[in-house]
């Protein structure tokens, strides 16, 4: 079956954060958004479908998440990712963002050190800071066309102490798809040194061509020991507001601390809908996604093109996945925070600025490319225009 990803769907009105939410987070309402990671496409028909099948039986009571659906999420990262996952292992939460909090406040201590590596997504720090741990920097080293980790600084840093580190892989918002080489450096520094790894995995079904994901627990039997894998179909299939995320801790007492906390906040549960989106997305979604990433792939190409034809003073950090476009715009000699209110207020755009993503983030911005090429053409050129004023300036 051929997808159409081509499709303009109007999202107004549908209490939907992208698009109902832009006077709330901008200031104005009649902005072309490119911000919130979800897309602006349809579901695959396998979902909508097995949703509409479900909702027809009108009792909607208490769920849980059965085998089947289990299953489905280890038959997916063995054949996707080549991981196999034991059943045991398996746990959950309403989202990645909330396990990062439960797994925080069960398996560290107020005041703990927990790092991240800006410019990183900006969740990372408020969960850090609300639950009363010490946030510590570890940022990422900017190379010529992509980014590294720096590695001898995470070591300096882990000699002082480190609890645990959040990682994003594939990372957002620059785009890397960490490698088996890099990830096992950080393993090493992690047994060294005797700090978890919480591994936000959320896009990882969303990697471009020549680029392959690995989940860091998949490595050896020691890394898993020390890993929480956090994944969801809501990036891969936009699913996103039926809140239901995979935890996976192979550590068993890990698992069963982190539990306790998630059954005493009654988080437990799940959603009804999102357990039927999750099973049949992971078991007959992959042609869809197939075509999304051909789809993906194309406006990642297109951007680049553009920018280099139109404007050069923007420049693409190259991606390796996720539908989310970190854009060098230092060139243009204007920081991140009065870009935004340039593209905001002259060009109508809605973008995420850099220093949303940590200090490490001024000079460039982010921009979601998952939406139909014809709209993402009217940002560009839109873009462009906009810039071309600031250089008559």
């Amino acid at each position: 079956m051929k997808y159409n990803f081509d499709k303009i769907i109007d999202r107004k009105n549908t209490n939907s954060v992208k698009y109902d939410k832009l006077e709330h987070y901008f200031g104005k309402e009649d902005l072309l958004p490119f911000w919130v990671a979800d897309t602006d496409f349809n579901v695959p028909d396998c979902i909508s479908n097995a949703i509409i099948k479900r909702a027809e039986h009108a009792i909607y009571g208490y769920s849980f998440r059965g085998k089947d659906c289990i299953l489905s999420v280890q038959n997916w990262l063995k054949n996707r990712h080549d991981w196999e996952v034991k059943e045991e292992w398996i746990s959950s939460s309403p989202g990645v963002v909330t396990a990062l909090s439960l797994l925080l406040m069960s398996l560290t201590e107020k005041g703990d050190k927990i790092a991240v590596q800006p410019p990183v997504y900006h969740p990372f720090f408020h969960v850090i800071n609300d639950t009363e741990r010490r946030l510590i920097h570890n940022p990422l080293i900017r190379t010529e066309d992509s980014y590294e980790m720096d590695f001898e600084h995470l070591e300096q840093l882990a000699k002082d102490g480190l609890k645990a580190i959040i990682i994003s892989n594939p990372h957002n918002p620059v785009g890397r798809v960490w490698t088996k080489d890099e990830l096992l450096k950080l393993g090493e520094i992690a047994k060294k040194y005797n700090f978890l790894i919480i591994s936000d995995e959320i896009h990882q079904d969303l990697i471009y061509k020549n680029h392959k994901h690995i989940s860091l627990a998949s490595l050896s039997d020691d890394l898993a020991q020390r890993t929480i894998t956090c994944i969801a179909p809501s990036k891969t299939f936009n699913v996103a507001g039926l809140a239901s995320s995979v935890i996976i801790i192979p550590n068993q007492q890990l698992k069963k601390t982190y539990e306790k906390l998630l059954c005493a906040m009654h988080l437990d549960a799940g959603n009804l809908f999102g357990h039927v989106a999750m099973q049949v997305g992971y078991e007959h979604g992959a042609e869809w996604l197939d075509q999304l990433l051909e789809y993906l792939q194309c406006n990642v190409d297109y951007v680049r093109e553009f920018l280099e034809e139109n404007i050069p003073e923007i420049k693409l950090v190259n991606p390796e996945a996720t539908y989310l476009l970190w854009l060098d715009c230092r060139d243009l000699n204007i920081s991140s925070e009065k870009l935004n209110q340039i593209l905001i207020n002259e060009a109508g755009l809605a973008l995420n600025k850099g220093t949303t993503f940590g200090k490490e983030g001024n000079g460039y911005m982010r921009l979601n490319i998952g939406c139909p090429k014809s709209m993402l053409t009217k940002g560009l050129i839109i873009l462009q225009q906009t810039v071309n004023q600031l250089k008559k300036l």
